[in-house]
Order: structure tokens, then C-alpha cells, then sequence
């Protein structure tokens, strides 16, 4: 085809890739890297790729006396989808590995983004709601308080969806989650049932919390992109703030019904037993992972990690090395496991790893430090303790994907290695496949990919 429609099909590619990533909760340095590798499988050179939270663009500059060629698009819908990133990465890797051509890739990517989702929505719901009973059984919560947490969820997901099609923003679907919830509370206290007003709070708004997006954004500013980070972290206390919204209109209407909650206890919960603990952690990460549309190989691998997991953080945090450094140990042990049952299932480690570590994010935290600022006392030290534990968290999966690469590409040369920890995409940036060349490319071009090192004459970007 020709040279110009030819870059511009690529850019295009590449620029819709990066957006279905982005939008499913991959990291910025995730995204960055595998629109560059697009871009460099299809024969293209001189192209700087740049990822913001809102907004991909693609440079893409044949030579120095020519303008640039500028492709941007923007991020506007944001969903966690597992079966779209996981189809995606599988066509990334066939297009680096050249069993795929530029064309077909386009096609099948436009096949991904437009048909349905294999799993009913209404399974989904019941997903989140299963998630909510697990989470209630983590919190140590008794038999009512657990089918509370179920019916708060799959409340709180039906109403949640009716508002995204009416396109409402985010803030007031939270400030309508956490109403819902609140409301909850009140009506057992008013038929009198004998519960902990502010665990059935806390259990009913546990799949409002930003916990996924705070960790986010803290493994952004450790990757090198501080303004995405700082975008997420906004996201993440709005987010936060609406669901205090709801939750202090409910109290109002409680109020004005004349039921009295009493003061509630933000993030409150009655932790003892380590079973409850370790089951409750594999049923919240599993039927997370199911919810967000996971493929159903995962499911198991992922309750497994997750209960893992939740058995060393709780066994360190008994040795008295506190919540940030219990919280590490456990984020290594799903990184080093995570990115080698990610490939015995065939999917992103992304999948594995976000899924396991919904458990042990500080979404509570958060949510506690704020309402406690918000009525008056001091809520810094819960959101310090939340920060803390998304720093370790974030760090140590990372560290755990370090140890878990070298130990997998063990036969690889020395720069595969040590290559950065990749929770999607690619982990190499192949231009051709095994005696293969694509068209257009220069022998010095193929020459440089095969050796890895930079060919005479030509620059490397990215």
C-alpha cells in the first residue's frame, strides 16, 4: 500500500490498542511500551509514543527536514475488562511474532472492541455481589451481615450501570452507592435486627472503593510518569469523597425517619479468624476477576494466589513488622506467582495480579481517613497508613515481576533478563520474526533486531 496510508493504519493501530489498555486499568509504562512495540513491529522508525490518563499520541517522523506526523486519542470510557485485554494482548504478540500482518491485526482488533462479552451482564452482578460476601466474611462479619454485603452489591452494580448508560460521572454514582448502602443500614435498624450499623456500611460499600485506582497511580510514579499518577490519585480521592457524600445523606435520612445510627465507625470491622480471613480473600479475588470478565481458566489460580497472599500478609503482620511491610511480602509472593501461572492460563499478568491483590488494597483506609477528617478528628494517620500500604503494595509486585523474569527467561540473552517488569504486553519489542523481514525494512533494520543492537547509520527511539 502506500507509504503515507500505510503509516497512518499503523498509528491508528497503535493508538487503539493503547486505549484498550488504558481504559482497563494497565499502567502507563505498560501502555507506553506496547504501542511502541506496534508501531516497531509494522516497520516504522522515528516514532515517539507519550501516555497521559486522558490522551495517547503518536510522533511518528520519517526525517528531520519534514514535519512530524501527530496521531492523538482520547481516553473518555473507562471499564475493567479482562476478556478484551487479554484478546488484545494475544494480538499484540502474534502481530511482534509476524503471524499476523498490519490488516489483519486492524481487523481483528475491531472485531475485539465491537462484539459482546461471552458472560451474561446479570452473571457479572452476581459476581460483585459474591465479591461483597467475601469481603464481608474478611471483615469478620456474621452470616446476616455477609448476605447484607451480597445484596448491597448487586444493588449497588444495577444501579451503578443504569447511571453510566444516562452517562452521570463518576462522583455521583458513587455518592449514589454509598446512599444505598447507608439506606441498607438504615432499614435493619429499623426492623430492629441486631447488627453493627457500621460494619453493614463497610461491607455494603466495598466495591466503591478506589483502592485499584490509588495503587495505579502509585506504580505510575514509581515507572516514571508522575503526571498520570497525580490524575489517578484525584480520581481516587473524588471517587472516595462521593462515597462520604452518600454515606452522610443516608444518616440525614435516617435522621429525618427517626433512626438513629448512632456515630458511625468508618472502615470498622471485628478481624479474628485467619480461616475467615484466607477464605474470604480467594472468594473477593475470584469473583472479582469473574466480574470483570476474567476468563474463566483464571478463576481458580487467582483465589489461590489471593488466599496465599492474605496467609503471609496475616503472618507477618502477627510478627509485629507492621501493616506496609506485611503488605509487601505479600504483594512479592503474587508477583513471583503471579507471572507464571499468567502464563500457564495465557493471559497478561496484569489479569493475575490485580485480581489477587483486590484483597489487601487500602481502599478502607482511605475511605476511613477521609470521613474521619470530614466529622471532625484525625483521619491522617489512616491515610498515611493507606498510602504506605499502596507503596508497598505497588513496589512489591514490581519486585516480585523482577525476580519472576530472570527466573522464566532464564535461556534468554542477558538483556531479556534484565528487562523491566511488564504487567502487559510484549516483553520484547520484535520487529521480525525468525527469518523473516517485513516489508520495507532495510537489512541494516533487520540486522538491528536480531542483535539487539543499534545498526550503523540508524537511530533507535522509544
Amino acid at each position: 500500500m502506500p507509504e503515507t496510508k500505510r503509516i497512518n493504519k499503523t498509528l491508528d493501530l497503535a493508538l487503539r490498542v493503547g486505549e484498550v489498555l488504558l481504559s482497563s486499568g494497565a499502567g502507563a509504562a505498560d501502555v507506553n511500551a506496547t504501542m511502541w512495540s506496534v508501531v516497531h513491529a509494522c516497520g516504522l522508525r522515528g516514532v515517539d509514543v507519550d501516555v497521559t490518563f486522558t490522551a495517547l499520541t503518536v510522533t511518528h517522523q520519517t526525517v528531520d527536514d519534514e514535519p512530524p506526523r501527530i496521531a492523538v486519542r482520547h481516553v473518555r470510557h473507562r471499564e475493567i475488562d479482562y476478556e478484551d485485554l487479554t484478546e488484545v494482548d494475544h494480538l499484540v504478540r502474534d502481530l511482534i511474532s509476524g503471524r499476523i500482518d498490519l490488516d489483519e491485526a486492524r481487523a481483528r482488533l475491531a472485531r475485539i472492541v465491537s462484539s459482546g462479552h461471552r458472560r451474561p451482564r446479570w452473571a457479572a452482578t452476581l459476581a460483585n455481589g459474591v465479591m461483597g460476601a467475601g469481603v464481608g466474611l474478611l471483615l469478620g462479619g456474621n452470616w446476616l451481615l455477609i448476605g447484607i454485603a451480597f445484596v448491597a452489591a448487586v444493588l449497588i452494580d444495577r444501579l451503578m450501570r443504569a447511571m453510566s448508560r444516562r452517562r452521570l460521572p463518576g462522583f455521583y454514582q458513587q455518592v449514589a452507592g454509598g446512599l444505598v448502602a447507608t439506606l441498607l443500614a438504615v432499614g435493619t435498624a429499623a426492623a430492629g435486627v441486631s447488627t453493627d450499623p457500621s460494619m453493614v456500611v463497610t461491607a455494603s460499600i466495598i466495591m466503591l472503593l478506589a483502592g485499584i485506582g490509588f495503587m495505579g497511580a502509585v506504580q505510575d510514579a514509581l515507572t516514571g510518569f508522575p503526571l498520570t499518577a497525580g490524575a489517578r490519585i484525584l480520581e481516587a480521592m473524588l471517587a472516595t469523597a462521593g462515597i462520604i457524600a452518600g454515606v452522610s445523606g443516608g444518616l440525614a435520612i435516617g435522621d429525618m425517619l427517626g433512626v438513629d445510627l448512632g456515630r458511625l465507625d468508618p472502615g470498622a470491622s471485628s478481624l479474628t479468624d485467619l480461616g475467615a480471613v484466607v477464605v474470604g480473600s480467594a472468594v473477593a479475588a475470584g469473583a472479582f476477576a469473574y466480574a470483570s470478565y476474567a476468563p474463566l481458566r483464571t478463576i481458580a489460580p487467582i483465589a489461590l494466589i489471593a488466599g496465599g497472599a492474605a496467609l503471609v500478609f496475616t503472618g507477618v503482620e502477627a510478627q509485629g513488622v507492621g501493616r506496609a511491610w506485611a503488605a509487601a511480602s505479600a504483594a512479592v509472593l503474587i508477583g513471583v506467582v503471579s507471572y507464571s501461572a499468567a502464563g500457564r492460563v495465557r493471559v497478561p499478568p496484569l489479569v493475575v495480579v490485580v485480581s489477587a491483590i483486590v484483597p489487601l488494597l487500602p481502599g478502607l483506609s482511605i475511605y476511613r481517613g477521609l470521613a474521619l477528617l470530614g466529622m471532625g478528628g484525625n483521619g491522617i494517620l489512616s491515610l498515611i497508613n493507606a498510602v504506605a500500604i499502596a507503596i508497598a503494595l505497588a513496589s512489591g509486585v514490581l519486585l516480585g515481576e523482577h525476580f519472576a523474569q530472570p527466573l522464566k527467561r532464564e535461556a534468554r540473552r542477558l538483556e531479556d533478563r534484565l528487562a523491566g517488569p511488564r504487567l502487559v504486553g510484549p516483553l520484547r519489542a520484535r520487529t521480525v520474526s525468525r527469518g523473516r523481514r517485513h516489508p520495507g525494512e532495510r537489512p541494516e533494520e533487520r540486522a538491528e533486531a536480531r542483535s539487539g543492537e543499534p545498526a550503523a547509520g540508524s537511530a533507535r527511539t522509544g
